[in-house]
C-alpha cells in the first residue's frame, strides 16, 4: 500500500470510528489553514433509514483529523499534485461506509 493510501485508509477509519453507529455515510468538512496550527470542522451523517444529522466526535478525533489532513496535504505538495494551484485549504470526505469507499474533494484558495 502506498503512503497516500495509507493516509486514505487512516482518515476513513478515524472517521468512522468517531461517528454515530447507525450511520451509512460519513460526511466531514474540514477549513485547515496553510499554516496547519487549527482546524474548523462539520461532521453529517446518513444512517440506515437515509435521514441525515450532525454528530460532535470527540476532541481526539479531530485533533487526530487534523494532523492527519496536513500530513495529506504535505503529500500533496511534495508531490506536486497540487495541479499548479496552491494548497488546498478546504476539503470534504465522504465515506460510504457499506461500499467501503473514501472520496476526498479539495477547495483551493484563489
Amino acid at each position: 500500500m502506498n503512503e497516500l493510501e495509507d493516509l486514505h485508509n487512516k482518515i476513513g477509519q478515524l472517521l468512522i470510528n468517531a461517528g454515530p453507529e447507525n450511520a451509512k455515510k460519513i460526511i466531514a468538512r474540514a477549513t485547515l489553514p496553510l499554516d496547519g496550527e487549527s482546524c474548523e470542522y462539520e461532521y453529517d451523517y446518513i444512517d440506515q433509514e437515509d435521514s441525515s444529522d450532525w454528530f460532535i466526535p470527540d476532541k481526539l478525533a479531530s485533533y487526530d483529523l487534523r494532523l492527519l489532513l496536513v500530513e495529506m496535504r504535505n503529500f500533496y505538495i511534495k508531490n506536486n499534485m497540487t495541479n499548479g494551484e496552491p494548497a488546498w485549504t478546504v476539503c470534504e470526505i465522504t465515506i460510504d461506509i457499506p461500499e467501503e469507499k473514501i472520496n476526498i474533494n479539495f477547495q483551493y484558495d484563489d
